[in-house]
């Protein structure tokens, strides 16, 4: 071949590298979510009687259990898992697994999921990351009660108050379209910057770039335009003073779903964290009116519930009420798919370009098991999330789903946690 039909070639095949290229960036999810509930679900029972809450099924035909019914407009949507393990270390403890749930590593010694995908696919949002709870900082929760891990060993608190967190993500004025040209302040001293950390050691210079960072995301907040269609949701206008009542859970954890929603929809944030409540959650949901736990003459608590015995016995009152219990908390996690769904966005709808992962800290509630875990990942379609299916991982650790998250986001890493094998097969397409 000659130079000429050789350029030729070479003129040809760099466009169509170019389109390859694209289509391989654009496949990639747009957006993270993570929906904790506490306390577990009524799973394999302690005389073993097998679980009341994994779905089974093949090839699109899934039977939902009492636990997960409020999902079936969402089953497609949907993969359910089974076998998988958060490992045996703190196996029976709701702390150890609350530590190793979104870490993947014994003690939460890690950074969590959630916090490592910000540093990435979050990173040039105007919030890398946004951490919202309902009653998560109640009675001063803190450490193992807390999900989110930014650095190994150490959890950050959630927003429990939707006003003030409306007020962080919304309330700044946006910058007029026009002054966008203007440059950076931190690339007017670039060369400063570059200057001093060339002279800094290791450490120094580490921290200079966690310092410069900051800098950016609060120059990203601060000059974001936030697009007039993008007020505060509906149900915003029912929350109150009373955050920490019973009673007013159910309208707190409403608006924190849809701000959540109405903050990636506007662009503010790619990866978000719900926390309801927090571990051996003392949350009387029998109080949470027009619901079927209502009870006002019994108090009827979560954790409490959660130890109804060593088997599924629906004459007994705890049963009864966990099972409710755990119906409701995936009734909310179907709102937030609902209203990701709600969302035309691209090739499909928001909930088609998000990774949804709905979590809790341990199986069984009253046997606290750390295996076979109750997740359930939903979302993902355009971007080759293989939902609609019931999958048994025989056993892996449940980093291996993270990795598999990793990867559907584009994030770089293809193993997470301890003893990660990597992404789970057939997973992705």
């Amino acid at each position: 071949m000659n130079r000429r039909d050789l350029l030729r070639l070479a003129a040809l095949a760099v466009p169509a590298a170019l389109a390859g290229r694209a289509r391989a960036q654009s496949a990639r999810a747009r957006r993270f979510i993570v929906f904790y509930y506490p306390d577990g679900v009524a799973g394999p029972s302690q005389e073993g009687m097998g679980s009341a809450w994994h779905p089974t099924g093949r090839d699109g035909a899934i039977q939902l259990t009492e636990q997960t019914a409020p999902l079936a407009d969402f089953a497609r949507d949907c993969v359910f898992f089974r076998g998988l393990s958060m490992g045996p270390t703190d196996a029976g403890s709701h702390p150890g697994g609350a530590q190793k749930l979104l870490t993947a590593v014994d003690h939460g010694q890690g950074a969590s999921i959630d916090q490592v995908l910000a540093q990435s696919v979050g990173r040039d949002a105007p919030h890398r990351h946004v951490y919202l709870g309902a009653m998560a900082n109640q009675n001063n929760a803190s450490g193992d009660k807390h999900i989110s891990y930014p650095a190994a060993g150490s959890s950050t608190p959630p927003e429990d108050d939707p006003r003030r967190a409306f007020a962080r993500l919304f309330g700044a004025a946006p910058e007029p379209v026009a002054d966008r040209g203007r440059q950076s302040v931190l690339d007017v001293v670039l060369a400063d910057l570059r200057d001093l950390r060339g002279r800094l050691g290791a450490g120094e210079r580490a921290r200079l770039d966690l310092h410069v960072e900051a800098v950016r995301e609060v120059e990203r907040r601060a000059t974001a335009v936030v697009p007039e269609a993008c007020g505060a949701p509906e149900s915003l206008g029912a929350v109150d003073d009373r955050l920490y009542e019973p009673e007013r859970f159910p309208a707190i954890l409403r608006a924190q779903t849809d701000l959540l929603v109405q903050a990636m929809a506007c662009g503010l944030t790619k990866v978000g964290v719900i926390q309801a409540s927090h571990h051996t959650s003392e949350l009387v949901m029998s109080r949470f009116p027009g619901t079927p736990m209502h009870d006002p003459g019994f108090d009827m608590r979560s954790h409490q519930a959660s130890h109804y015995g060593a088997r599924h016995d629906p004459a007994r009152a705890e049963f009864r009420a966990y099972v409710q219990q755990r119906a409701w908390w995936t009734q909310q996690f179907a709102h937030l798919l609902g209203e990701l769904r709600a969302r035309p966005e691209g090739d499909g709808t928001m909930l088609d370009h998000s990774v949804v992962l709905l979590c809790t800290e341990v199986c069984d509630g009253n046997t606290h098991l750390h295996d076979d875990m109750p997740f359930v990942l939903a979302g993902g379609a355009a971007v080759g999330v293989r939902t609609g299916r019931v999958i048994d991982v025989g056993g892996r650790r449940h980093g291996d789903l993270f990795a598999s998250i990793g990867r559907a986001l584009g994030a770089g890493f293809d193993r997470f946690g301890q003893d990660s094998q990597g992404p789970i097969p057939g997973l992705l397409a």
